[in-house]
């Protein structure tokens, strides 16, 4: 054999997977179709909206904030295509880093389109055809936009996330087809450059997979920056004319709505990446939504084959493959590692931020757990007043006999890196008096998460 492991995919979960293999002392390659590393993460997703949506609250700052910081300045204004170039920077830069650790690593870099020859050969279509062998094989090859049947992506008014980090100009109108991460995500990014934004999600909430209170709290602060919500509506038809996009929605009533706007951006979730993998030549399954099916191990049902990521079960989360990658590593190298799908954190990039981790109110409900809720509010916070940021609450349930924290979910300033000690917490099996007796320093936002353990334990914070 040519290699021990081969990754085919070079996101979050393939580029973390090839790495700890070679750091194991495995002959290790990764095959990523694209000419630069780093996936959907660093080129089109987590990264480069990240720096749209610092850019744009800087803008916004700028406009609504300065002035009572005491900052005076003349009126600022939008350059769209220094926004779009410095994005551009912060993804060469993240790429380049990927390029530097496989040289560090030892991990032989193919370009090219990998697809299995049969369950322990890959043929590798680049610039040139090769065929690569390899012991062990772990699919790591992400995910794309879904969207609807009837609804005809255009790439140019009628988008996806990928051209929505490209656009040349700020809509003036935006409607956004599904309120969960990435819509109110990009949404918020154009919104605070001027943009009306209008949400259509299906469901009554935003966010929906998360904690019902962090929805209703997001929903109130998008508000506040010129964000219109069609909740409970479904969408039925999007035509695009010229410069213009008509989308008509119906609510449960059947009573239609019709927006008009300059640009859709459809946002209703990802779907698995296979395409021309050649899983069936490999006897590789898949369920019937297109994802690999694999076992508790991350194995598929083919002995040497793994599977990792957006491709298979589970939250379609950057860390989450990482974890994987991880996890199939060490298990190919003979080691036990563990994954508590539980703990994997789920964060929103709005201002204010949104962040959780464990069970929602709502699952616990469903499971007929009893339980204790904790909140706390930002503006009760002396940090948040300091910076402005005082949307947003901690909110802390805990097991009502055993006191053990079940769930922890925040939305407010930097909640997003609030979050690990959530993890951490419940990693360890904390209780909400834990939390409570342990020292958090003042003023910081992580005051909020003490007092909320606070209110779950006997209801007793000290600030509220």
């Amino acid at each position: 054999m040519d290699y021990q492991v081969v990754v085919i995919g070079s996101g979050p979960g393939g580029y973390v997977a090839a790495i700890r293999c070679a750091q194991l002392g495995m002959k290790t390659a990764i095959i990523e179709k694209y000419d630069t590393l780093g996936g959907t993460c660093l080129n089109v997703g987590c990264i480069p909206s990240k720096a749209l949506l610092d850019s744009s609250e800087h803008f916004h700052n700028a406009e609504h904030t300065f002035k009572t910081h005491g900052i005076d300045i003349s009126k600022p204004k939008v350059n769209l295509k220094q926004m779009i170039d410095r994005k551009a920077d912060v993804v060469k830069q993240n790429v380049e880093g990927i390029d530097y650790l496989m040289k560090k690593n030892k991990i032989d870099v193919f370009h090219g389109m990998g697809s299995f020859v049969d369950k322990n050969t890959i043929q590798i279509d680049g610039k040139k055809k090769q065929q690569i062998t390899a012991e062990k094989v772990i699919i790591a090859t992400g995910s794309k936009p879904a969207s609807l049947p009837f609804i005809k992506l255009d790439k140019d008014r009628v988008i996806t996330s990928t051209e929505a980090l490209e656009l040349k100009e700020v809509p003036k109108h935006m409607i956004v087809i599904g309120g969960g991460v990435i819509g109110v995500e990009l949404g918020s990014v154009y919104a605070r450059l001027g943009a009306k934004v209008s949400v259509v999600e299906f469901l009554d909430n935003l966010i929906p997979s998360m904690d019902g209170t962090m929805g209703k709290e997001l929903q109130k602060s998008l508000k506040g920056i010129g964000f219109d919500f069609y909740l409970g509506h479904k969408v039925t038809d999007v035509e695009k004319k010229g410069k213009n996009v008509t989308v008509k929605a119906e609510n449960k009533k059947g009573e239609t709505v019709e927006l008009k706007g300059d640009y859709c951006l459809v946002s209703i979730g990802r779907k698995p990446y296979t395409d021309k993998l050649g899983l069936d030549k490999a006897g590789v399954k898949m369920d019937d939504r297109g994802k690999v099916e694999v076992d508790d191990d991350l194995r598929t049902n083919v002995d040497n084959i793994y599977a990792i990521g957006d491709v298979v079960k589970g939250a379609m989360l950057a860390h989450k493959a990482e974890e994987e990658g991880v996890f199939v590593a060490e298990s190919i190298a003979g080691q036990k590692p563990h994954i508590n799908y539980n703990l994997i954190p789920g964060v929103v990039y709005t201002w204010p931020e949104v962040a959780s981790v464990g069970y929602t109110e709502e699952q616990l409900k469903e499971q007929g757990r009893a339980f204790k809720t904790g909140k706390f509010p930002y503006k009760a916070l002396g940090r948040a007043r300091a910076s402005m940021d005082t949307d947003g609450l901690v909110k802390i349930l805990a097991d009502k006999e055993t006191d053990e924290i079940l769930g922890v979910h925040i939305i407010g300033a930097r909640a997003a890196d609030m979050i690990a000690a959530g993890v951490t917490a419940m990693e360890f099996r904390a209780s909400a008096e834990d939390i409570s007796r342990m020292s958090h320093a003042h003023p910081t936002y992580m005051e909020a998460f003490k007092e909320a353990a606070l209110a779950a334990t006997d209801n007793r914070p000290i600030h509220m």
